[in-house]
């Protein structure tokens, strides 16, 4: 018969699964690997967390300078080139998320899949010696103790929480605890499942921030940040309108709270949601999260004289001090020759009013009025405008689902997997046990069934006739 030899193709595929089996696996399933992959992933999901995500070069450039450089390497070159400025979408943070994924399903089929395979099997003891491997073993003999029969044994065990098996009539095989070894499979898939919702959420998810006027419609379309795919999760087929706007102040004139009231409207202006938001409480619509985060002044509605009234738009000035104030010019002659200057640093009502000179004219609230350059100038409205952060992140409820996993995971692996063995042979009973954690309570445990075992041994002599060697002992 010919045997013809392999082709290159099928030597070339044998020796890489001969590469990959004793090669590759024994590295790729290495705790030494998988706790390493895991503290890098750690440490660069800090460095996500301390530098700004998704900020202007300008920014990093401010607050990242080169001379001096943070920690003397760290300025905004550094954090573009290597992505820290967008950590969790660069390719090798992902890169590294797919590899600690991969390690711990390898390890998952490679060790903990046939552990639990073993465990299911039961395998008698038929041999006194195979007692003596056991770290917990005892040995009763019928001629000074007496055996119970494995029914009774059986009842036992059974008491205790053991499955109990039984092939042949002097061989018995108990265990409990099966759970134990399920436990870490869980948690290996409830980690492999975060992962894969992190990179679902990386890829899918974006981030916008509008700031809108009280009584304004708009769709989302400011993206400061998304994944590849995330043109599918932003909304498109409707828009939103800022009923209200307004702010709740404290006696001391301090920020208590600041509320939007927003509708969701349909292509034909339809409201098809609506709720109130404000910090912590937003609206969720379609997997997408409007957030209630900031807060500015958009307009001032004014009347000169007996004109029109004018809504002007109010822009923020920059100030040396931490707080904000808004200001807009309003022209007083129709030549634009002279005007005055409106600020107004919230929406409590109050505007303070300069001539072309720099000169404190007046302050005055909403609804009242006042003289500059010859004119009336009546201060009617201060419109404010929400800032809202707008969010989406697909990956979220499989994350939550992969966490639940893991906590239910760690919860099932602190059972312990304990096994007996009972071998009946020669007039000997044999028993003895074995468990993979909790060693001091197993042991207490077993002493406690064969101390029962004893003590049925002295209820049946003392229950039972006494033998002629009794009574001459006696």
């Amino acid at each position: 018969m010919n045997i013809e030899d392999p082709s290159p193709q099928q030597s070339l595929w044998a020796a890489l699964k001969q590469f990959l089996r004793q090669d590759f696996l024994p590295v790729l399933t290495n705790l030494r690997l998988a706790i390493a992959l895991l503290l890098l992933i750690a440490l660069f999901s800090v460095s996500g967390t301390v530098i700004e995500q998704g900020q202007s070069i300008s920014f990093y450039q401010a607050n990242y300078p080169e001379h001096p450089a943070l920690f003397g390497f760290l300025s905004w070159k550094v954090i573009l080139i290597l992505g820290l400025d967008h950590v969790y979408r660069t390719w090798w943070f992902l890169a590294l998320l797919i590899l600690f994924g991969t390690a711990i399903t390898a390890c998952s089929f490679t060790r903990q899949l046939p552990a639990l395979k073993a465990a299911r099997r039961w395998k008698f003891y038929d041999q006194p010696r195979q007692f003596q491997k056991l770290a917990l073993s005892a040995e009763f003999d019928e001629k000074t103790q007496f055996i119970p029969s494995n029914q009774t044994l059986t009842e036992l065990l059974q008491k205790h929480r053991y499955k109990v098996f039984q092939e042949q009539e002097d061989m018995l095989y108990a265990r409990k605890g099966i759970i134990g070894r399920i436990g870490p499979i869980i948690v290996h898939i409830g980690i492999v499942i975060i992962l894969l919702g992190s990179i679902w959420g990386v890829m899918t998810g974006f981030v916008a921030q509008e700031m809108v006027p009280s009584g304004n419609t708009f769709q989302v379309k400011n993206i400061t940040d998304a994944g590849p795919w995330a043109a599918a999760q932003i909304p498109k087929d409707v828009s939103l309108r800022v009923n209200r706007f307004w702010i709740d102040y404290t006696s001391s004139g301090a920020i208590d709270q600041f509320y939007s009231d927003i509708s969701v409207l349909d292509k034909q202006g339809k409201e098809i949601d609506h709720k109130k938001i404000f910090v912590n409480q937003p609206l969720r619509y379609h997997g997408v999260t409007f957030y209630q985060t900031d807060w500015g002044i958009s307009a001032v509605r004014v009347g000169i004289n007996n004109s029109p009234i004018f809504q002007l738009p109010m822009a923020q000035l920059a100030t040396q001090d931490k707080g904000r104030i808004w200001g807009t010019w309003i022209p007083t002659k129709p030549d634009l020759s002279e005007g005055a200057v409106l600020l107004a640093k919230d929406l409590q009502g109050m505007v303070l009013i300069y001539d072309s000179t720099g000169k404190l004219v007046d302050t005055v609230r909403t609804g009242m009025s006042t003289q500059v350059n010859g004119v009336t100038l009546k201060v009617l409205d201060v419109i404010g405008s929400t800032g809202l952060q707008i969010k989406a992140d697909p990956g979220i409820p499989i994350v939550y689902t992969g966490f639940a996993l893991l906590m239910l995971g760690v919860i099932m692996s602190y059972f312990s997997h304990s096994q007996i063995w009972v071998l009946q042979k020669d007039g000997h009973l044999y028993v003895g046990g074995k468990t993979n954690r909790a060693q001091v309570a197993f042991e207490q445990e077993v002493l406690g069934i064969l101390d029962q075992v004893s003590l049925m041994g002295k209820e049946h002599i003392g229950h039972r006739p006494k033998t002629t060697t009794e009574l001459e002992a006696t």
